[in-house]
């Protein structure tokens, strides 16, 4: 019903810029005029889009500091290892960034990953992303910093545009866009399709019979309207699916994911400003796991996550009076809750399962915020708050023979709430072409479903979850200069602290062989792990990035270090003073590219330093740096013939390495060749 009723329903955002002029923009209330004090950096539409191997997550290294947590985007990553921070902070599956499209969370409402394949990159107009925490009024969980996608309109997208290309290991790309006006509104529809047979993730000298390609295929589709309802306000919704198959290179490794998200926002533009926002998210996934012995001759099946169902529910309401004299005010309330379980067979004998735990249960958080912003000649001020009451409730761990009988484990977990008040505030004073800005902030997250319930294996190594999590939470300062040399040449550097307390990681407590609390029979292959809090997760860096444009040529560049250190105590006392997991020191960026009309093409260098795969530092991982290259030639007014190179040089990039020491890569060298064709 509810998806039915946005279908039918157009979308606008109408901003009025003079009594008798309206623009349709669809788009949310502008930010504040105060984030100016903060370290932003935007990506436009025209990088989004020209990035070699056509994906969001590739576009967001542009922005160095930003990472997942492994190197391999979601054609051969798992997708729970593709949750995304910034900072040197580290992670897990989950995402410590805040990450929105058109104001709508989108990390998974179970495990706080990220699902890439649902974004087509020509669907968006920019993404914005804000490094530091405590953003109060795009909500909570902006523990890293804030990485806001908007939607495109009509006059990002043309009437049609039409691309695709073919790549190596029978690889296709395609993407469909269609917009047009609809009364005093428009329409857009986006759509994208792509599959390949993949890659063998483990590297030549490691693999045996047992490792083979791993193929995958995704579609997604996204249908927005926007009307003008009258009185300088708009109507937008938004409906949207994806589908994800992708396989892990041994037989037993399927991965399936499938979403929809429904939204609808009203949005008021001059005068008394204010914007209502309502959304729901579905989302369903599947994995299996598989042991490899260690000649890597045959696999055989751990665990099968048949079914993770998991859904988010919420909205918010915000207003803007018009206080004048400098003074720009927003305020509102946020709600979110997100319920989840999964369903999993596991202690597999003779190739079959004999158990069977479902686990999972429910969060809520419910805030209020409110977000100053001054400005009085070259001085910009920022002051914002927030107060979050969080609940976790109805969590379970239940686990049966399936020969029937009484249950191994039948757990119901305490419920548990909290309040947590957070905020930021900051400066920026322009001096000339000079902004020099400071920052304060602190900022929080809270476990997920995944990390508070579900055990899992990776290879040989099995994690034990901890219903016991607290939430997390950071606490940062940073400065910087902004530097506007030429009207076509930006320069910004930040140099930030940032201090995590309560850090949730995997933290290793024993090696095989043995049965362990929580995951059951490790072999002599592997580790024994619990999600744990640490004491802290401490970072210290620095933050460089560079625009140059002067007609035709761009320069884009962006630099990263990060010194992060871990603090523990207890049974992670070994872990003290040494690098969070998978936290490269050095990220950088560079792309130069030429682009006229239809003519054009781009190189971009991209270099992360070694970092290490587990959080005890034995496990190495080598840096990479690699070359990605892309070039168009019109054939007619509207069509061209494209040719995109990923890792052009074929540089090996290690993503991860298990138990036995068998080493993962990410995308080899990849060639792409293709039609894009634009109607005018």
């Amino acid at each position: 019903m509810l998806a039915a009723a946005l279908i039918a329903l157009p979308v606008p955002v109408l901003a009025q810029t003079a009594p008798d002029t309206i623009v349709i923009t669809g788009r949310g209330l502008d930010a504040p005029p105060g984030d100016a004090a903060y370290d932003v950096v935007t990506l436009d539409r025209e990088r989004l889009t020209a990035t070699a191997s056509n994906r969001i997550e590739d576009a967001l290294r542009d922005a160095a500091g930003v990472a997942q947590f492994r190197r391999s985007d979601s054609r051969s990553a798992h997708p729970t290892s593709q949750g995304v921070t910034l900072r040197g902070l580290g992670g897990n599956a989950s995402s410590r960034a805040l990450i929105l499209l058109d104001g709508v969370p989108q990390s998974d409402p179970f495990g706080g990953w990220v699902a890439f394949p649902a974004w087509a990159p020509e669907r968006l107009a920019a993404i914005r992303v804000t490094r530091g925490g405590g953003s109060g009024y795009a909500g909570p969980g902006a523990l890293a910093g804030t990485i806001a996608l908007t939607s495109g309109s009509p006059g990002d997208f043309g009437p049609l545009q039409l691309r695709a290309a073919w790549g190596n290991r029978d690889s296709v790309d395609a993407t469909a866009l269609a917009s047009a006006p609809l009364g005093s509104g428009f329409f857009t529809l986006a759509g994208q399709y792509a599959r390949g047979d993949g890659f063998v993730p483990v590297v030549a000298e490691d693999r045996g019979p047992a490792d083979r390609a791993a193929p995958y295929e995704q579609a997604s589709i996204a249908l927005r309207g926007v009307a003008d309802i009258g009185g300088g306000a708009e109507l937008q919704t938004n409906l949207t699916a994806f589908t994800d198959r992708r396989d892990r290179g041994v037989a037993f490794t399927r991965v399936a994911s499938d979403g929809a998200d429904a939204s609808i926002r009203l949005v008021k533009r001059g005068g008394w400003e204010w914007s209502a926002l309502a959304y729901v998210q579905a989302r369903q996934f599947a994995s299996g796991f598989a042991s490899v012995d260690d000649a890597r001759t045959a696999a055989s099946p751990t665990l099968d996550q048949y079914n993770v169902p998991a859904t988010g529910i919420g909205g918010r309401i915000e207003i803007a009076p018009p206080i004048g004299r400098g003074v720009t005010l927003r305020l509102g309330s946020d709600v979110r809750n997100v319920s989840g379980r999964t369903q999993e067979l596991y202690s597999f004998v003779a190739g079959a399962p004999t158990r069977r735990r479902v686990a999972g249960g429910e969060t809520t958080t419910l805030g209020g915020f409110v977000d100053a912003s001054y400005e009085a000649g070259p001085l910009t001020l920022s002051a914002g708050g927030r107060l979050d009451r969080w609940t976790i409730a109805d969590g379970s761990l239940v686990e049966r023979p399936l020969a029937g009988g009484a249950a191994l484990t039948n757990l119901a977990f305490a419920n548990r709430h909290g309040t947590e008040a957070t905020g930021r505030i900051g400066a920026a004073w322009a001096i000339g072409a000079i902004t020099l800005r400071a920052a304060g902030y602190r900022g929080w997250r809270l476990p997920t479903l995944n990390e508070l319930y579900r055990p899992f294996r990776v290879g040989a190594d099995a994690t034990a979850a901890n219903a016991a999590l607290d939430p997390e939470r950071l606490t940062g300062a940073e400065i910087g200069l902004d530097w506007h040399a030429t009207p076509g040449l930006i320069l910004r550097t930040t140099g930030y602290w940032n201090r995590l307390d309560d850090a949730i990681a995997n933290v290793t407590l024993a090696s095989g062989p043995g049965s362990f609390p929580g995951v059951g029979f490790v072999s002599a292959a592997g580790v024994y792990r619990q999600r744990q809090n640490l004491d802290a997760v401490e970072a210290r860096g620095i933050e460089l990035d560079a625009r140059y444009a002067a007609g035709a040529i761009s320069v884009a560049a962006s630099y990263a270090f990060a010194d992060s250190r871990v603090h523990a105590a207890g049974a992670a006392a070994a872990l003290d003073g040494l690098r969070p997991a998978q936290t490269a020191r050095h990220q950088a960026s560079a792309t130069l590219g030429w682009h006229r009309d239809m003519l054009g093409g781009a190189l971009t260098a991209r270099y992360a330093s070694p970092q290490f795969e587990d959080d005890q530092n034995s496990r190495a991982l080598a840096d990479a740096l690699t070359f990605d290259a892309t070039a168009a030639v019109p054939l007619t007014r509207s069509l061209s013939a494209e040719a995109r190179a990923e890792n052009l040089t074929d540089t090996r990039i290690e993503a991860g390495i298990s138990g036995p020491g068998v080493i993962e890569r990410a995308t080899p060298r990849t060639l792409w060749f293709g039609l894009r064709y634009r109607m005018r």
